[in-house]
């Protein structure tokens, strides 16, 4: 499967069940995925749940080899390997019943079994800021807590193809004593990961029904307040691609008349003034709005705004230009 030959529709399913928040963006998992399941190439802890997962078929990936250091604003690895590929990510909570070595030690002994090479590790206050690894790093908020209880490892796989998977993978047990395992899986070569949700031993679903597609865009909005849509090559103009199917969100807002939403398009650009980041994210969000208004939905539901690079919070790998629906 080719990710970027997929319909709007086939890749709404996967990005609705990532976790967002109210406020544009910033994940809070706090419940499990349903059918989601390891990768193939990781197990996870025994007494733990995915809340998280997450596929980007490509990506420029910095894999962390060593310590963190901000340097001029910037969070910088004082070593580290640029990998381009795919990469899978996966958010555990594990039992309050274990600790955080715990997990860590049944990492390493998988590793061991497998033959995988550990390439860099660390412990407690030896990581550094947790906050450099949760919000500049990683990206994930729920990931920050004391620095005594993170645990990091970077690690590639023995594969014996030309390009070998590599991981990275940080544990942390926050000051509510909840533990979350992050794993990231990078594949130079590609991936054969499911990306719609497959429960356990099922096969994958050859055709969803759009009344699911509704149900599930609203049970997200009513449950993370925010959905991130998939990235919109938006033409000159910062017009909206006549190709783009507005279908889906259609469906759901008329599925519900009670729903009203914010359009909040996002834009960062090193070259471009702030006024003209807010200027342009906002005739984006402006062309998604008038496009769902000629689609029938009332215009007094749908507000528009434009943040430029104003949020950068952010749970995808790569999310310099996104729209968000954000829950009134």
């Amino acid at each position: 499967m080719q990710l970027r030959s997929y319909s709007f529709s086939s890749l709404f399913i996967k990005i609705t069940l990532l976790a967002s928040v109210a406020q544009f963006g910033v994940a809070q998992p706090d419940e499990p995925v349903v059918g989601f399941s390891d990768h193939s190439l990781l197990t996870g802890f025994p007494d733990s749940t995915i809340v998280e997962r997450d596929l980007q078929r490509d990506s420029n990936y910095r894999l962390v080899l060593g310590g963190l250091e901000r340097v001029r604003g910037d969070v910088i690895p004082e070593e580290s390997q640029r990998l381009r590929g795919a990469v899978t990510t996966l958010t555990y909570e594990v039992s309050q019943s274990f600790r955080g070595e715990d997990v860590y030690q049944f990492f390493l002994d998988q590793l061991e079994e497998r033959s995988y090479e550990v390439l860099f590790n660390c412990t407690g206050r030896g990581c550094g800021s947790s906050n450099y690894w949760a919000n500049d790093i990683f990206r994930n908020r729920i990931l920050y807590g004391p620095e005594r209880n993170q645990y990091y490892l970077a690690f590639r796989a023995n594969s014996g193809l030309e390009n070998d998977p590599h991981f990275a993978l940080y544990i942390i047990t926050r000051v509510n004593r909840k533990i979350y395992a992050h794993i990231q899986v990078v594949e130079p070569g590609g991936t054969r990961e499911l990306e719609q949700i497959v429960a356990p031993g099922e096969a994958p679903p050859i055709a969803v029904d759009a009344t699911v597609e509704q149900e599930i865009l609203l049970d997200r909005l009513r449950q993370r307040g925010s959905v991130i849509l998939p990235e919109i090559a938006f033409q000159s103009g910062d017009r909206l691609p006549a190709m783009f199917d507005i279908t889906p969100i259609v469906d759901a807002l008329n599925a519900n008349q009670s729903v009203n939403v914010y359009l909040v398009a996002h834009l960062t650009a090193e070259d471009e003034s702030l006024d003209e980041l807010m200027r342009r994210s906002t005739l984006r969000a402006n062309a998604l709005r008038e496009a769902l208004i000629a689609a029938g939905i009332d215009p007094a539901r749908i507000e528009a705004a434009g943040v430029g690079p104003l949020a950068p919070a952010c749970e995808l790998q790569s999310c310099e230009e996104r729209i968000e629906l954000v829950l009134r």
